[in-house]
């Protein structure tokens, strides 16, 4: 795991720190792990994020919430 990355989780997670995805920044590149398994680090870039998160905001994903 590397120590280097300030994980940021959001407010809206839970009490304990469970459900949560958490963000962080490396050389320039977004990178995102859920605080249940913090091995697995998928990295992106701030444009793609960006993207995503208006998506987001838009409901474009609200289907693949039950």
């Amino acid at each position: 795991m590397d120590e280097s990355i300030a994980w940021q989780k959001s407010s809206f997670s839970g009490a304990n720190g469970e459900n949560c995805i958490e963000l962080g920044r490396k050389d320039g590149r977004i990178v995102l792990r859920e605080s249940d398994d913090p091995t697995q680090i998928v990295t992106t870039t701030p444009a793609k994020l960006a993207a995503f998160i208006e998506g987001v905001k838009a409901g474009e994903f609200d289907h693949l919430i039950p």
